[in-house]
C-alpha cells in the first residue's frame, strides 16, 4: 500500500524535460510509482487530487548557515515554506565545531564571531543551541532525528584553525605539528560525514573582536594541504570566500582558487556573482577563473541570486555599509558621537567619497542615498515618513540627500529602518542575468538564509524566481526552472537520489499553485530564542511539501513533522570529480 497519492499533477521531474500529467506514489520515505494519471491501481493511505498544481522536486539551497538555527527551529524557515527540502550549511570558513573541549570560552568567541559576521543574534546562539559537542562529528549527531530538512556541512576553517592554535589562530601561522594536528581533525570531520572544506579571505569577515577572521591569515601552503585532504574522501566539495568576490577577482585569487579546486579534484564554489549591466566587465572577469579552472583540472562554480534580495539597514545596527572601506570606523562608534560625526559636513563628504571609490567595489552600489526608501520610524519628527523616497524629502527640505537621510535618521537616535532602492533593476541587467545563468560554472541560489537575519531575507528566492518565470519576466520556461533549482545543485553535491521525481528517489517533493506562486514581501518579526528580530517571508501558493516522503509543510504552515537526514559525505553524496 501507498502512504501517499498524488493524483493528477503537472509533474516537472528536476531533468528540464518537457513537463507531463501523472500520478506519483510515496512509501516508506521513497517515490514508489510515477504513473499516466489515472492509472495507479494501487490502495493508498491518503491521496489527493493536484489537478492543475505543479509537482517539482523539492529545492536544493547550496548556500545557507542553518548551522544554529536548526537547532530552535527545526524546518529551516522561511526556506521550508518556500519548497526547499535541502540545504548546504557550513559555508564562508564558518562552523560551530570541532570546539576544544578543555576550553570552554572558544564556544563563547564562537557565537560572538557568528554573531558579528553572519549576523546571528547572539542571545539565540547562547540560548538556542546545546553547544554539547566537541567534534564535528557530535555536532552532526546533535541535529540527527531532529530536523526536518536534508542538511550537509562543510567544516570552517576558522574551527579547525581556533581548536588547534587556541587564540594564535587568529594573527599566527601554524607549526608543521599543528598544521598535522589541523589535517587530521579535518580527516576526522570528514569521516564523520562532513561534505568538505570552507574558508575565507575577504577582508569583510572579522571577529567578535572586530579583528580578521582566523582563516584569513592562512598562506597557500596551509590551505592546499586542506585541499588536499578533501580529495582523499568520498562525496566532498570546497566552498571558498576571497575579496575578489565582491567584486572582481585579482590575478593571484584566480590562482589560488583553481590550485584549490585542481589539487582536490573537486567543485568549488563562491558566493556571490554579482550581475549589474552598468558594470559590463564584471562577469567575464569572474567566470575567468572557471575557464582556468576547467583548463586546470579542476571547476569552480559562481552562485548568483536570481532576484533582487531587499535588504534592511540602519546607521545604528552594524549592516553592508558598515563594510564601505573607511565606514567601521564611523559607524562603529557610541550613538551620540557617531551623529556628531555624521552630522559634520567634512566627515560626510568622505565618507560619500570612499562610498563611490574603486575600493569600495560591490558596495558601490549602496552609495545612491536618494534612492533609499524610509522604513520604521520611531520620532514623531518622522512621522508620516515611511515609505518615502529620501530624494522626494531632500527636494522638498533643499537638502542634499545624504544630509537629509542622516537627519532622518538622528531623529530616531539611528533607529530607522532603510531600504535601499537596487540600481541593478533595469532591464539590460536582468537581460544579463538571463544570459550568465546559461552559463555552465554559475549556479542559482546564495540565498545566506539563516545568516544577516535582521538585515535581509533571500531565503525566499525559489517561489520568487518561479513566480517571475511564471508571471513576471518569463527569462526562462518553467522546466529549465526547476532545474535550476533542483537538479543542478544536486548535481554539483554529488547527492545521491536527490533532486529530481524519479522512481526509487527520495520523496522530496513540492506542490505549488503555478497561478499563484511567489513569495510576500519580507517583515520584521521576533520569534527567535530572546525575542530576536529577523526578517520573514510567507510562501505564496505552495500547497505542500514533502521530505524523505512526510509531509511537512501544507497550505504555509509546518506540520510538525522531522523526517530530515543529516546528509553524509560518502553515504549521502557521491564524488564529483573535475579529472
Amino acid at each position: 500500500m501507498l502512504d501517499h497519492l498524488i493524483r493528477g499533477a503537472t509533474v516537472v521531474d528536476g531533468t528540464g524535460a518537457p513537463s507531463y500529467t501523472a500520478d506519483v506514489g510515496i512509501q516508506a520515505g521513497r517515490i514508489a510509482v510515477v504513473a499516466p494519471a489515472g492509472t495507479v491501481t494501487q490502495d493508498a493511505t491518503t491521496s489527493e487530487d493536484a489537478t492543475g498544481l505543479i509537482l517539482a522536486p523539492g529545492f536544493v539551497d547550496p548556500h545557507t548557515h542553518y548551522d544554529a538555527q536548526l537547532f530552535w527551529d527545526p524546518y529551516a524557515t522561511p526556506s521550508l515554506n518556500h519548497g526547499v527540502t535541502t540545504v548546504a550549511g557550513g559555508n564562508c570558513g564558518f562552523t560551530l565545531a570541532p570546539l576544544h573541549p578543555g576550553r570552554p570560552a572558544d564556544a563563547d568567541y564562537t557565537r560572538r564571531m557568528m554573531s558579528k559576521v553572519e549576523g546571528m543574534s547572539l542571545v539565540a546562539l547562547e540560548q538556542g543551541a546545546p553547544w554539547s559537542w566537541s567534534s564535528f562529528g557530535e555536532y552532526l549527531d546533535a541535529l540527527e532525528g531532529r530536523i526536518a530538512v536534508n542538511a550537509g556541512f562543510m567544516v570552517g576553517h576558522c574551527a579547525l584553525r581556533r581548536y588547534v592554535m587556541g587564540e594564535d589562530a587568529v594573527g599566527g601561522q601554524p607549526t608543521p605539528a599543528q598544521l598535522e594536528q589541523m589535517l587530521t581533525l579535518f580527516h576526522e570531520a570528514m569521516d564523520a560525514g562532513a561534505w568538505g572544506f570552507s574558508t575565507t579571505q575577504s577582508a569583510t569577515h572579522s571577529d567578535g573582536d572586530g579583528r580578521p577572521v582566523a582563516s584569513r591569515y592562512a598562506e597557500p601552503a596551509e590551505l592546499l594541504a586542506l585541499a588536499r585532504a578533501v580529495a582523499a574522501h568520498e562525496g566532498t566539495q570546497i566552498e571558498a570566500i576571497v575579496a575578489g568576490c565582491l567584486d572582481r577577482f585579482s590575478d593571484a585569487e584566480i590562482e589560488l582558487l583553481v590550485e584549490l579546486s585542481a589539487t582536490a579534484g573537486r567543485p568549488l564554489n563562491w558566493n556571490v556573482l554579482t550581475i549589474d549591466a552598468a558594470v559590463p566587465g564584471r562577469v567575464p572577469r569572474q567566470l575567468v577563473a572557471s575557464e582556468r579552472a576547467r583548463q586546470a583540472g579542476g571547476r569552480i562554480v559562481a552562485l548568483t541570486m536570481p532576484i533582487l534580495t531587499p535588504m534592511n539597514m540602519s546607521l545604528g545596527t552594524f549592516c553592508a555599509l558598515n563594510l564601505i572601506p573607511g565606514w567601521g570606523d564611523v559607524l562603529g562608534l557610541p550613538v551620540p558621537e557617531r551623529i556628531e560625526r555624521l552630522r559634520d559636513p567634512g566627515v560626510r563628504a568622505e565618507l560619500l567619497r570612499r562610498a563611490n571609490s574603486k575600493e569600495a567595489g560591490v558596495f558601490r552600489r549602496l552609495a545612491h542615498f536618494g534612492r533609499y526608501v524610509i522604513g520604521d520610524t520611531y520620532s514623531t519628527a518622522n512621522e508620516g515618513l515611511t515609505g518615502r523616497v529620501v530624494e522626494d524629502i531632500a527636494a522638498e527640505r533643499g537638502q542634499e540627500p545624504f544630509a537629509c537621510l542622516v537627519e532622518i535618521c538622528a531623529n530616531d537616535q539611528l533607529r530607522t529602518v532603510l531600504w535601499p532602492m537596487p540600481s541593478d533593476n533595469d532591464p539590460a541587467s536582468w537581460a544579463l542575468r538571463a544570459e550568465t545563468w546559461q552559463h555552465e560554472d554559475v549556479l542559482l541560489g546564495g540565498s545566506d538564509a539563516g545568516a544577516h537575519l535582521d538585515r535581509m531575507c533571500g531565503a525566499p528566492y525559489t517561489t520568487r524566481f518561479l513566480g517571475d518565470c511564471l508571471r513576471g519576466r518569463k527569462l526562462m520556461g518553467l522546466e529549465q526552472a526547476v532545474k535550476m533549482l533542483t537538479d543542478d545543485p544536486a548535481q554539483l553535491f554529488g547527492l545521491r537520489e536527490r533532486g529530481r521525481i524519479e522512481e526509487g528517489w527520495h520523496a522530496d517533493l513540492v506542490l505549488f499553485d503555478p497561478e499563484r506562486i511567489d513569495a510576500d514581501k519580507a517583515t520584521l518579526v521576533h520569534d527567535l530564542p530572546g525575542d530576536s528580530p529577523r526578517l520573514d517571508s510567507r510562501a505564496i501558493g505552495i500547497n505542500a511539501v514533502w521530505v524523505n516522503g512526510v509531509e511537512v509543510i501544507r497550505e504555509d504552515v509546518v506540520t510538525g513533522a522531522v523526517p530530515g537526514t543529516v546528509l553524509r559525505s560518502g553515504r549521502d553524496t557521491r564524488t564529483v570529480s573535475t579529472k
